[in-house]
């Protein structure tokens, strides 16, 4: 069990049969009458966000997640197929639960699972990849705009604005939860 003085950002807790993600706290004591803690919680099954109030002392559960590391293999179809290092037992998991996370998905690349009453709710990636860069335009000479950059298609298929130094066959490392450019890979 967490008391609302156990708060923070990314706790889990489970309110009623549901876990959420805490994205936001706020403890207020007004003048008169007794403190509360406004909160913004995440559904971490359908990943709705709403606005929830605890009064101060009350209790909430701690959820029975399970978080394991896990393998990615291949695309089968629609569904994604994930292996247990440990016992070697695959899991399949849909591209609604994977979400935007399939866009940067290498073969042979280390996930987080995790579970809630033995069903997958959410798949993390590592915060970057290395991945190669398989389409871009060449940049033009006279395009040295500050800051400028050109679209450039991944190996994964996704597509990430990089650089107009950057070109066809390069390494970019880039960020998994914000789908951004980092910068160039040296081998």
């Amino acid at each position: 069990m967490y008391g609302v003085s156990d708060f923070r950002r990314g706790l889990k807790i489970q309110v009623g049969e549901t876990p959420y993600n805490i994205i936001e706290f706020q403890h207020v004591k007004p003048g008169k009458g007794n403190a509360f803690t406004r909160t913004k919680l995440r559904d971490l099954l359908t990943g709705r966000v709403q606005e929830v109030t605890f009064r101060s002392g009350e209790k909430v559960i701690k959820p029975d997640l399970f978080e394991s590391t896990m393998q990615y293999l291949y695309q089968d179809g629609e569904d994604f197929v994930l292996m247990d290092s440990t016992s070697y037992d695959q899991l399949s998991v849909t591209s609604e639960t994977m979400g935007d996370s399939s866009n940067y998905l290498l073969e042979g690349m280390n996930v987080s699972v995790l579970r809630f009453d033995g069903r997958v709710i959410g798949v993390e990636l590592p915060n970057f990849v290395n991945l190669t860069i398989s389409k871009c335009d060449p940049a033009v000479k006279g395009d040295t705009v500050t800051g400028a950059t050109k679209p450039a298609h991944l190996e994964t298929g996704a597509q990430v604005h990089v650089p107009l130094f950057i070109n066809e066959g390069d390494k970019v490392r880039v960020d998994t939860r914000s789908g951004e450019y980092m910068e160039r890979v040296r081998e």
